[in-house]
């Protein structure tokens, strides 16, 4: 019979307080153990509540009391309340609450201008960004056939005598508002060879338009477009 000498007797103890040591720390496996924890996994539960957020936007409370109330006063001032206009007025003032008619006008007098000489000047860039498609495209129209025949305009914008709200109304979403424009502009066109076919460039003439202005009330876009022109 052989026997054990001290060195394997000392590795088997050794082996032996390593085990339950390891057996303490880790414990025994039952077969009921918590899988290892996902951070990028979630219940199901967790799923759904987390999709219904993502899902959801949270709308602004209305305010109660007078609060809500829209203020009308500045609309009142300008238009008589119970007249067609006021009611224009209101019902683009409900769907746009920074809709104010002076505030409106001293823009809509800027645009005027603008557009004015932009098409005088064949500025199809500045045109486009303040015409609504069809009017832009007319506009265009006119100033390729101008350029085809060689000719040029020369306007000096002299000011706005007077420029009136004469109908507001909401279409849809679109809030439309019609004004009567009366300008004074010095203007004459000229042929390829220099000479004045059209206007006088030394006298100021009274311009008489009707413009009509629009924009989407839901639209993050505070700006206006030009969507109708006519002579008054």
């Amino acid at each position: 019979m052989e026997f054990f000498d001290i060195g394997t007797v000392l590795f088997l103890v050794a082996a032996v307080v390593i085990f339950y040591q390891l057996r303490s720390v880790l414990g025994r496996r039952t077969g009921n153990e918590r899988p290892p924890f996902d951070p990028y996994s979630r219940k199901p539960a967790e799923k759904e509540a987390v999709a219904a957020s993502e899902n959801v936007v949270s709308l602004p409370r209305r305010r109660a009391g007078a609060e809500a109330e829209t203020n009308y006063a500045a609309i009142d001032a300008f238009a008589k309340p119970g007249t067609d206009l006021n009611k224009g007025l209101r019902a683009i003032r409900d769907a746009d609450s920074s809709f104010e008619p002076k505030s409106f006008i001293e823009g809509a007098k800027m645009a005027y201008e603008m557009i004015v000489l932009a098409y005088a000047d064949g500025d199809r860039k500045t045109l486009k960004n303040l015409l609504s498609r069809e009017v832009y495209d007319g506009f265009v129209t006119a100033i390729a056939d101008r350029e085809t025949r060689s000719e040029k305009v020369q306007s000096s914008f002299v000011g706005i005598d007077k420029a009136d709200i004469v109908s507001a109304e909401m279409k849809g979403t679109e809030a439309c508002v019609t004004l009567r424009i009366v300008s004074e502009l010095i203007s004459a066109t000229r042929d390829k060879a220099g000479e004045v076919i059209d206007g006088d460039p030394e006298t100021v003439a009274e311009v008489r338009d009707v413009w009509t202005f629009s924009r989407d009330a839901r639209s993050g876009d505070p700006n206006w477009k030009l969507v109708a022109t006519a002579e008054d």
